[in-house]
């Protein structure tokens, strides 16, 4: 406390570290210059002429550096007022200083005894020391596509934050310098201050307290420090630790101008360009590495109990939304052909749930196995076992007969086993649960799941036709998930263990009769669907280009497969994924449950002919 020169020895020195790590921003916290507890003596002359002289030092020696530094100190201007500011230093210079505009005056915060309110701020400095730089809270610093907006403490408490005015003037890393300090469940308000203002401003937010050499005379200070984006928490620092530390994140900018080009109550909102100037800092330093990880689920959460959250909601969206759909309907009965395979088990257990809310008996759900030329016995035991430990009505309705009768009909040949052979048995099973639907007043429930439809790994106006489908924006990632949860959590002795089967069953269509090498596998044709997903999720949600995804891809799957693998199965992602919209222009209703859906008539409009050739060029220039 109140030893400037001091701390812009530490200061330097952990912007030095910062800068080996290829950062763009090092952020300090308020007034890290002088110390944020040094009460009546921010008035002291001493202590604001040695600020003044340790930020100078500051600019000059951290010139070298390619990274910006934003670090707290007072200021005063002419007329004698005194303002906490945040300075903004690159290449030598002070390129901006932002005041603070909220200042608490409440329970152990005295800042009006020294400070004033700096929220209505414009003035031009020109210091023998500093250089010249602008005065305000207006104003708006870019690093290529980076651009930083600053608030300080306070006024990320405040009912309208300045960061949400930044933010709308084109800010996408908003950094905040603060003093707060540490009481009983402060700690996770204030993260979900940080997570909640970065996800309503679809930004970064970069968030940095002082720590315990603060006075501790009445409050400790814990140092939190935070780095947010679009609501996630990327990083958060330990506390309160005496040597200092330094908390470090790589922020998304082209996620963050995705999510924003396609939100557009963000896009309508008013732009605040009055009195906003813009300071161009120079392209940010190239990061040799990411400093940050991907899952290889996106759509699955690492932690179990998050895991568990989102099963028991997800089934709780399915099945009501088919619960309503068969009210509303006034259907009867819930037909629902089953393969003994992950997606029909989940439509059966959807199914089964959606009875229950309805008041109705288990028995009203209609599974229907029909066994082709490709079924398993292991299969056809499990749907047909799931079925009658769960009470719903069972009936199996082999298609050999009808299907060969088609082959006679359309002069084809059954030893020709290609894709008249395989999509004949679907259309035909498709036939059957519509005409029993009629018989038995009730809707067919679609089984097909998200990833299925991206890849268009489904027959048109076959198994990807239904009255409801109930997996349609689940991916098969996620499939597997909510089985197992539903295993765990629902299921008695007797469904658990059929459960358990379905789960260890590989993912197949069975269209093919088994072979010497054995049944005809879906990932063996189109690829991993763990891949798959990955891809869908950056791709379609992220708006990630192919190059972006190969790369993290890349490094999400190290050790899984290799950069060749990543690629081909890349390729025949975008391929198909572009190719067979037409499937998905007419797809059947069905519930979102997550942040990615296919949807004509939500979240996807696209048309049937577009061309995947350029993504093609970019991923095979990689």
């Amino acid at each position: 406390m109140a030893d400037p020169e001091r701390n812009a020895d530490e200061i330097l020195a952990w912007a030095r570290r910062a800068a080996e790590k290829d950062a763009s921003v090092a952020l300090f916290p308020e007034l890290s210059v002088t110390g944020y507890t040094c009460e009546d003596l921010f008035q002291s002359e001493a202590l604001l002429a040695g600020a003044r002289r340790a930020l100078g030092r500051l600019a000059e020696e951290s010139a070298p550096l390619p990274l910006a530094l934003v670090v707290g100190a007072p200021w005063r201007t002419p007329d004698g007022r005194l303002y906490d500011v945040a300075f903004v230093l690159h290449r030598g210079k002070v390129r901006g200083a932002v005041p603070k505009s909220h200042l608490p005056n409440y329970g152990e915060f005295y800042e009006r005894r020294w400070f004033v309110p700096g929220g209505h701020l414009d003035a031009r400095v020109a210091d023998d020391v500093l250089g010249e730089f602008r005065l305000s809270p207006r104003q708006l610093f870019e690093m290529g596509r980076l651009v930083l907006g600053i608030e300080v403490c306070e006024d990320l408490w405040a009912p309208v934050p300045p960061s949400s005015a930044h933010a709308l003037a084109g800010a996408n890393l908003l950094l905040n310098l603060s003093a707060s300090n540490q009481g009983v469940a402060k700690s996770e308000y204030r993260r979900d201050l940080v997570r909640q203002q970065s996800a309503r401003l679809l930004a970064g937010y970069a968030y940095v307290s002082c720590g315990p050499s603060e006075s501790t005379k009445d409050i400790v200070f814990g140092g939190d420090a935070l780095v947010a984006e679009n609501g996630v928490l990327l990083a958060e620092g330990p506390r309160f630790e005496a040597a200092g530390w330094m908390t470090f994140s790589d922020v998304d900018v082209e996620r963050l101008l995705h999510e924003r080009a396609r939100n557009m109550t963000f896009g309508t909102s008013p732009v605040p360009r009055e009195g906003y100037t813009v300071e161009r800092l120079g392209a940010p330093p190239r990061l040799a590495d990411l400093g940050r990880s991907f899952a290889k689920t996106p759509f699955v959460p690492d932690d179990p109990a998050t895991v568990d959250e989102r099963a028991r909601e997800i089934l709780s969206i399915q099945s009501a939304g088919l619960a309503t759909r068969l009210a509303s309907a006034g259907a009867a009965t819930a037909v629902v052909g089953v393969s003994g395979g992950l997606d029909s088990t989940l439509a059966l257990l959807v199914a089964v749930e959606a009875a229950k809310r309805l008041g109705r008996p288990a028995s009203t759900v209609l599974a229907v196995s029909m066994p082709g030329f490709g079924t398993t016995e292991r299969t056809r035991g499990s749907a047909g076992a799931l079925a009658g430990k769960l009470g719903a009505t069972f009936r199996e309705i082999p298609i050999r007969e009808a299907v060969e009768k088609h082959f006679r009909d359309i002069g084809h040949d059954p030893k020709r086993q290609d894709l008249v052979y395989e999509n004949a048995q679907a259309r035909e099973r498709t036939q059957v649960l519509f005409d029993l639907a009629n018989g038995e007043k009730g809707i067919v429930v679609g089984t097909g799941d998200l990833s299925e439809l991206a890849l268009g790994w489904c027959t048109y106006n076959a198994d990807h036709m239904a009255g409801y489908a109930v997996n349609v924006s689940v991916p098969k990632t996620l499939v597997h998930h909510l089985v197992s949860w539903y295993a765990r959590h629902l299921a008695d002795a007797g469904v658990r263990e059929v459960l358990e089967r379905v789960l260890a069953t590989p993912i197949s269509p069975e269209l093919l009769p088994p072979t010497a090498e054995g049944i005809q596998s879906t990932e063996g044709a189109i690829g991993p669907f763990v891949l798959h997903d990955f891809f869908l999720f950056h791709h379609l949600r992220n708006g990630s280009g192919p190059r972006k995804v190969l790369a993290l891809a890349e490094r999400a799957f190290a050790g899984d497969y290799s950069r060749e693998e990543v690629r081909k199965w890349l390729r025949v992602f975008l391929e198909r994924f572009y190719r067979n919209q037409f499937k998905r222009t007419c797809l059947p209703p069905g519930p979102k449950v997550g942040t990615v859906s296919l949807s004509p008539r939500g979240d996807l409009r696209m048309p049937d002919e577009a061309d995947p050739a350029a993504l093609l060029r970019e991923l095979d220039e990689r």
